[in-house]
């Protein structure tokens, strides 16, 4: 159990991360239609979190309930910070689909662990579908803006 728990806990920090991220970008952004889609990744990210935190309270551990910034060096979405300063979009899409790989692969590292208790990778596998959903999306974004300009 207290595997499955560091494991959520540790896809709940990433997946803030990417909310903060996501906030970030949506805040920045040039283009109102890419803001729209930074803002409703962002709610659906928040939605994975309460999935994750939800799961580890049901087997009895302690939600992260903060992001990486403090405890980690990899922080991705942050880089974002630098990046939307000059607010342009198809810099700011770049860096998100950079933090899409990242938390997409830990989230599939995740579900390689066979250890894990089938309401731990059923709660992993539901906040997932965000997860995918998002990095296909920025992927296709970023594919369509490196014809553009």
């Amino acid at each position: 159990m207290s595997n499955d728990i560091s494991t959520l806990n540790s896809l709940i920090a990433t997946t803030i991360d990417s909310v903060e991220g996501y906030t970030e970008a949506a805040k920045d952004s040039e283009s109102g239609r890419f803001g729209a889609i930074f803002s409703d990744r962002a709610s659906e990210r928040r939605q994975a979190v309460t999935i994750l935190q939800t799961a580890v309270t049901q087997l009895g551990g302690n939600a992260e309930d903060d992001g990486t910034v403090l405890a980690s060096a990899h922080r991705v979405f942050l880089n974002l910070k630098s990046v939307v300063t000059g607010k342009d979009d198809k810099a700011i899409v770049n860096e998100v689909e950079r933090g899409e790989d990242h938390i997409k692969a830990k989230f599939e590292d995740a579900l390689k662990e066979d250890t894990l208790a089938a309401s731990t990778r059923a709660a992993i596998e539901q906040a997932y579908v965000s997860v995918k959903q998002g990095h296909d999306q920025m992927r296709d974004l970023k594919h369509s803006l490196e014809g553009a300009r």
